[in-house]
């Protein structure tokens, strides 16, 4: 019920829990995980115990803690600078994106490969300053040049931009037609630009692009 592998010397049972308490927003009870496991509570307290050994015995950089009447994994104290400095590099490295910057993405994910001048065409506004921040945040990136006069450059997503918005490819996008169907009836969306205008006026301004 409880058999070890010889690589890792661990039970099927810890790896099992180890599983679980990763995944878990919060601290679980024995008794759960108990009850999850099909397993009696003496049996899934020595685990516990196991898995515990183990980790502290192989430096693992994450260990188990007992708190809020559960059990949960948290980081050894010895990984706190790394783990602090890559959660202050994360934070500051968030993109948040402006509405200027949100259509000016959509126009060329539809669109790729596109021009700058064809994202201008279709937008009615010039998004040089949008497109340069999609750049540097690595949302897009320059897909070669057109053939004609000035040879433009062209345009596409990165994969940065699939995993930002959970896609694993381009055609995972929605149609227009089911955009179409998800937008609210024209006095509805009259009514929220009014408010919008009202509240934030400067919402989707070319100077709002990204922080």
């Amino acid at each position: 019920m409880c058999s070890y592998t010889a690589s890792e010397g661990i039970s099927d049972t810890c790896r099992k829990i180890q599983a679980i308490l990763f995944v878990a927003g919060s601290p679980v009870p024995a008794a759960e995980l108990a009850e999850v496991l099909s397993l009696p509570p003496s049996v899934t307290s020595k685990e516990i115990s196991r898995l515990d050994d183990f980790l502290r015995r192989t430096g693992s950089g994450v260990l188990l803690q007992e708190t809020a009447g559960g059990w949960r994994m948290v980081t050894a104290e010895d990984t706190a600078d790394a783990v602090s400095l890559f959660r202050d590099t994360a934070q500051t490295q968030k993109i948040r994106l402006s509405r200027a910057a949100v259509e000016t993405l959509a126009v060329i994910a539809y669109n790729q490969p596109v021009t700058r001048s064809e994202v201008e065409d279709i937008r009615g506004v010039r998004c040089e300053r949008v497109i340069e921040t999609l750049l540097s945040h690595g949302m897009i990136r320059i897909a070669g040049r057109k053939k004609g006069t000035g040879s433009p450059l062209l345009y596409r997503t990165t994969d940065l931009f699939l995993e930002t918005f959970g896609l694993i490819s381009i055609s995972e996008l929605p149609t227009l037609e089911e955009l179409q169907e998800l937008a609210p009836p024209p006095e509805e969306k009259n009514r929220k630009g009014a408010a919008g205008e009202t509240e934030q006026g400067h919402i989707g301004g070319e100077g709002d692009d990204l922080p």
